[in-house]
């Protein structure tokens, strides 16, 4: 008998509860016919095949929806995938394995990894404020639409809408960081196993995803500089100007971080972008900031309202504008204009490393593997000379001139 629309429509169970009626021109290819609830007939179509010496049976769909021609064709394809030596079974288990893995789930497989606190060092692999970020980017609504598909099913187009979307309703620049926050999520997922490419790559990168360029003149510098007020947002502003530091890490300084003693501060690994604690020399000019700073009772942070560290830099940045007249500058253009500044008084570029705190250079490859020098004479005179130099384009005098030793004729 050959399953066609009339043939079907006569076939019973036969006093059975479930049965299965197979085409005799196409072997694997059946109609079921079993009892449901309340006695109701179930129709469906179905593909059977061998595979490994057991007999595995597909359910092809129902017969209400799919017509015999629809049910013979959608047959022929599973039946040519066994001939191939493929198990079309397996293959929609593993499916909707996959399927169960949306986007949403991996995500916070990925951000608990990473908060993994590792046992000798005991150090998460990434400090908490990245991973506020990763949270920020990658849980809020940027990539939500996406959030209930596979995540082996979300494809470059996906992403490269959504970037879109994002630019035009947050901003390039919030577009670009997001960006990079989802690809280094599918290069963990990458290598995680849970897809085999990072959708992420070749699509459109925003306009904010260039690395900035912006170094502050001298006289930008002395103008922001003048402009500081005596309150938390100005301090933090001189105290980036005079060590080049990030942002976050001056706003979160705390009282226990500084040995006044040894005129030093620590900023600890915690807090530290790479990884690493990063100890600097306390410069007058630095310790006459700090020891203006008011002590909060059962507060170890110099900075905030709160006790968590500075967080208002909106406010501040607008006012600081306003005064200074400098315009077109975010804070981390501070830290790459200190560095050139250094740079052109002379400074090593390794010294400007080690003061940034920068992991490149020579902290890479042999020499960063063996030297482990920490340069302590030759930071402290590098920040000496350039704190001296911020005090004079400060005051508006004469500029440092570092006159570097004149190679043998």
């Amino acid at each position: 008998m050959q399953l066609t629309a009339k043939n079907v429509a006569a076939l019973d169970l036969a006093g059975k509860a479930d049965i299965i009626h197979f085409d005799d021109t196409m072997a694997g290819f059946g109609y079921r016919l079993r009892t449901g609830a309340g006695g109701r007939v179930l129709r469906s179509w179905v593909a059977q095949y061998r595979r490994a010496g057991a007999t595995r049976r597909l359910l092809i769909g129902s017969a209400a929806v799919l017509g015999a021609d629809q049910a013979r064709a959608a047959a022929k394809k599973i039946l040519a995938k066994v001939a191939l030596g493929e198990d079309p079974q397996a293959d929609r288990i593993e499916r909707r394995g996959k399927d169960r893995q949306a986007l949403r789930a991996v995500v916070q497989e990925f951000l608990a990894a990473k908060m993994i606190v590792d046992e000798d060092s005991g150090l998460a692999e990434v400090r908490p404020s990245t991973i506020r970020e990763l949270k920020r980017y990658l849980t809020g609504p940027y990539f939500r639409p996406l959030y209930s598909m596979p995540i082996d099913k979300v494809s470059r187009r996906d992403i490269a809408s959504r970037l879109v979307v994002v630019s035009r309703e947050h901003g390039t620049r919030v577009a670009a960081q997001s960006r990079v926050a989802l690809s280094g999520f599918f290069v963990w997922a990458m290598r995680s196993g849970f897809v085999e490419a990072n959708p992420v790559t070749n699509t459109p990168q925003p306009q904010g995803s260039e690395p900035r360029e912006r170094v502050l003149n001298d006289d930008e510098l002395g103008a922001i500089w003048r402009a500081c007020g005596d309150d938390d947002y100005g301090r933090i502003i001189r105290l980036l100007t005079l060590t080049g530091c990030r942002r976050q890490e001056i706003g979160s300084m705390a009282w226990s971080e500084i040995n006044f003693d040894r005129g030093s501060w620590t900023l600890p690994a915690t807090r530290s972008k790479n990884g690493r604690a990063h100890t600097l020399p306390l410069m007058p000019a630095m310790l006459a900031i700090i020891e203006k700073v008011p002590r909060r009772v059962s507060r170890d942070q110099l900075f905030g309202a709160r006790g968590n560290g500075f967080s208002t830099w909106g406010p501040g940045k607008r006012v600081l504008d306003a005064r200074s007249g400098v315009t077109d500058w975010i804070i981390h253009d501070i830290r790459r204009s200190v560095a050139t500044g250094m740079a052109n008084l002379g400074t090593q570029p390794h010294i400007i490393e080690t003061v940034l705190n920068h992991c490149s250079g020579h902290r890479r490859g042999v020499a960063g593997i063996y030297n482990k020098s920490a340069y302590e004479r030759e930071v402290r005179a590098a920040m000496a000379l350039w704190a001296d130099h911020v005090r004079s384009i400060a005051d508006g005098g004469e500029k440092v001139i570092h006159l570097l030793p004149q190679a043998a004729t």
